[in-house]
């Protein structure tokens, strides 16, 4: 028997990473959820509670149309919007374009549904307590319209995954003078950090609060620039930190 036991004790030790991950602790993942929206800048509906019970049956599912039960906008492509925030009470977008994955893995209590419960003010372009109506202190209204005159104000982008990124401010600046709109790919920003991984834009942008917040735009996905003040004329500069990949 003791023998035995220490064969187990050996066994285990040699198991590779990969394959000791799944006695990990479920839904420990680093960002708490506090609403999901889905649609179009012009028309979106609230999907935290549809969220919530994909959540409980699925880990990784694609999102579109019939997963929500419902098509805000016909005709129109459509992404899913999830706000959350760090460990740090930071804000966080992750932007999910129509039929592509989501991954709840990076949400703490996911599977349990222990999230959704936060005051969030339903905007499309996010933001804690913010006014329903109206137009906001930079001239925007409700559908975050209104030229370069966004409510945050970028400070660092970055392209790829966790393991290899690259700063691609300048390439997004050169971007942003020629459309409102923009698919983020590696073609566009003429870059491929992690050849053969699926990649991130990560866009680190201050509110009118002073409050530094990022947000992600999975490969393929549409960066709505209508946000993010000075866009269009690239009135935005690199602050030069390194963040990481935080």
């Amino acid at each position: 028997m003791f023998r035995l036991g220490l064969l187990l004790l050996a066994t285990l030790a040699l198991l590779p990473q990969a394959a000791m991950a799944q006695y990990a602790p479920p839904d420990q993942g680093q960002y708490t959820i506090v609403s999901a929206q889905y649609g179009t800048a012009e028309r979106h509906v609230d999907v935290t509670n549809q969220l919530k019970q994909l959540a409980r049956r699925d880990r990784v599912f694609i999102m579109g149309n019939r997963t929500f039960g419902v098509d805000p906008d016909p005709g129109q492509f459509k992404v899913l919007r999830i706000y959350a925030v760090d460990p740090n009470g930071r804000e966080r977008m992750f932007e999910y374009r129509e039929n592509s994955q989501v991954d709840g893995a990076m949400f703490r209590g996911w599977n349990t549904g222990q999230w959704g419960n936060g005051r969030w003010s339903g905007r499309w372009e996010g933001g804690y307590g913010a006014n329903n109506y109206g137009r906001d202190n930079y001239g925007r209204d409700n559908y975050g319209r209104g030229g370069d005159s966004g409510q945050y104000v970028i400070q660092h982008a970055e392209f790829g995954t966790n393991r290899h990124h690259v700063d691609v401010t300048n390439q997004l600046k050169q971007i942003a003078r020629q459309d409102i709109q923009t698919r983020i790919d590696n073609r566009v920003l003429g870059v491929d950090p992690d050849p053969g991984r699926v990649k991130t834009l990560r866009i680190y942008a201050r509110g009118p609060d002073g409050q530094e917040r990022a947000f992600d735009y999975r490969e393929g996905a549409v960066v709505d620039g209508s946000m993010f003040r000075g866009w269009q004329r690239g009135d935005w500069q690199n602050d030069g930190r390194d963040r990481g990949w935080r």
